[in-house]
Order: C-alpha cells, then sequence, then structure tokens
C-alpha cells in the first residue's frame, strides 16, 4: 500500500522538500509545518520561541502534540490542568522532560526565563489524556560504531511512549560522523516496513548535509532551523561536517492502523551495518551535561 497523498510536484506543497528556517517562520512561531503545509496527510510540527515571562496560547485541532523542551523549561496548562516542565540547557545536555497534548485541546505554554520548544504532531483519531514524561524514562542509545556513531532519544517511539500515531526522536551526531545511515526508507506497508511521513528539522553550529533519493530527491545544505521533509524514499545520510555536531528532530507519522516504525535498508548499501561489529563507538559519546564545548548552536545558521 502507499501513502494516501502521493509524492508528486505538489507533494511538498509550493515549498519543496527542503525548507530553510525563514520559510518556516510565520504567525510567532519560529517555525510552523502543518500537513497541508508539507503536501501530505500526518506529520506537522511547530518551534516556539518564548522570551523570559511571555507565554503562548494555542489550540491542537486535530493533531496530538508534545512539547519538548530544547533549551530552557517551561509551565503547560492544557484544558485547565497544569504541568512544569523542567527542561535543559540546550539539546546537548542529554534528554529532556516532555508533554503530551491531546487533539481538541486548548493549550498555553509560559516560560519565566524564555526558551526554545518543539512541538511535533500527528493529525489523530484516538485521544490519549494530557500528561508528562520526566527525562530519567527517556531510553538514550548509542547506535552505529566509528565514524557511523550517534546518540539518539527515543522519546516517543512506539515501545517508549503511547500515542496514537506520532512518533519522534532525537538524534545528535559528532562532528564528522554520517547518521541516518545505512540509507532507508519507510513508504511502503509490507512485511518489516512501515508507511511513515518523516520531517527532519536540525540545529548545527556549522554547516550540514542530508541527502533524500530515489521517488525524491534532496542533497541540501542544512542550517540551524531548516527542515527537510521526507514523504518517501531512501534518505541518508545525515552528514555532520568536521567540528560541527549535528543535532536533529524526527517526527513521523503515518496511515497504518498499527504504530510502527519498521525501515528497510537500501540494498546497496546495508552491507554496513555488518562492518559495526568490529568497531568502537566514537569516544565523544554520549553527549551529555559536562561535555565538551562546542561553538554556540546558530553560528552560521539562521535561527
Amino acid at each position: 500500500m502507499t501513502r494516501p497523498t502521493p509524492a508528486g510536484p505538489g507533494a511538498a506543497a509550493a515549498g519543496g522538500f527542503h525548507r530553510p528556517a525563514a520559510t518556516l517562520a510565520r504567525d510567532g512561531w519560529a517555525c510552523e509545518l502543518t500537513p497541508a503545509d508539507a503536501g501530505w496527510a500526518y506529520s506537522g510540527l511547530r518551534v516556539l520561541e518564548l522570551a523570559a515571562g511571555r507565554s503562548r496560547t494555542f489550540g491542537t485541532g486535530d493533531a496530538e502534540m508534545l512539547v519538548l523542551p530544547l533549551a530552557g523549561g517551561c509551565d503547560v496548562d492544557c484544558d485547565g490542568e497544569r504541568a512544569a516542565l523542567a527542561g535543559r540547557p540546550d539539546v546537548w545536555s542529554g534528554p529532556t522532560d516532555f508533554a503530551y497534548l491531546p487533539p481538541g485541546s486548548t493549550v498555553t505554554v509560559s516560560s519565566a526565563a524564555g526558551g526554545r520548544f518543539a512541538l511535533p504532531a500527528a493529525r489523530a483519531g484516538r485521544r490519549y489524556p494530557f500528561r508528562t514524561r520526566p527525562a530519567a524514562a527517556v531510553p538514550v542509545e548509542l547506535r552505529g560504531a566509528g565514524s557511523c556513531s550517534r546518540q539518539v532519544h527515543n522519546f516517543c517511539t512506539p515501545e517508549v511512549f503511547e500515542a496514537d500515531r506520532l512518533i519522534a526522536c532525537e538524534v545528535l551526531t559528532p562532528g564528522g560522523n554520517w547518521s541516518s545511515y545505512p540509507p532507508h526508507k519507510h513508504d511502503e506497508d509490507r512485511p518489516g516496513e512501515s508507511v511513515l511521513e518523516e520531517i527532519y528539522w536540525f540545529q548545527t553550529a556549522g554547516p550540514a548535509y542530508q541527502q533524500v533519493y530515489g521517488s525524491t530527491a534532496v542533497l541540501a545544505e542544512v542550517r540551524t532551523g531548516d527542515a527537510v521533509l521526507v514523504p518517501r524514499g531512501w534518505h541518508g545520510p545525515s552528514m555532520a561536517a568536521p567540528g560541527y555536531d549535528l543535532y536533529y528532530l524526527n517526527v513521523m507519522a503515518g496511515p497504518g492502523a498499527e504504530r510502527a516504525w519498521r525501515i528497510c535498508d537500501d540494498p546497496a548499501h546495508a552491507w554496513v551495518r555488518e562492518t559495526w561489529a568490529g568497531q568502537p563507538v566514537d569516544p565523544r559519546l554520549p553527549f551529555g551535561p559536562g561535555e565538551r564545548p562546542r561553538p554556540a548552536a546558530g553560528t552560521g545558521g539562521t535561527a
């Protein structure tokens, strides 16, 4: 089965598959990317930047959403229920706590000290309750080896956190390494593969690159606040230039009756996984509090 909204000339709407940060900012959001903007049916993302003492009220509409602190902490009020998120200093400081927002909710996010907050979203048919998850409950995976080593925060994957359609994770790649590799896809409903629309949203202190190929073609230099849309096709690698660590947030959702994240490696490159057994994980991992200094996020970027 293929996805219900085909990827053709209009599938990424008018913006294409690589969306620079400046094209995503509107209506007070640092990033607003709806399924209609993307030209598909399910996945979306907003990024909210709040000055100290400010707040933003919005509705979730037909989507389930998360409040994921990228920098700073916040209070979340969802239909009269309130929760405090401690957040984190930045995305390099380890996982964060987060909140789940049901569809059909009115939400206010406020921050006494200010910060940046991602709101991954997926059009949903079922309504789960408003709730939070502590940072300590987020699994941290060191994936790959050698120059393919990366760190993955599996905070909203099917095995970890219950939701209707939304799947999300964070990937941190040391400078000079490749992640999202070997290239893979998830655009067919068949054994071992599920149909998922995917957003990559980037934060980097320097140049980084993203490739998508096959039925969708992207080879783009990405900067902080940029997004790359993957409606279908092989995607990877995500490339961090030497000296510049790379962060990206993955947001996925699809039409399947089962909320599942199953991928198929490109057969031309699948053999790379076999080489990891003989290599150590990059000693620069894991990222976390007190790790090595790095250039300030946004240097050379657009946000």
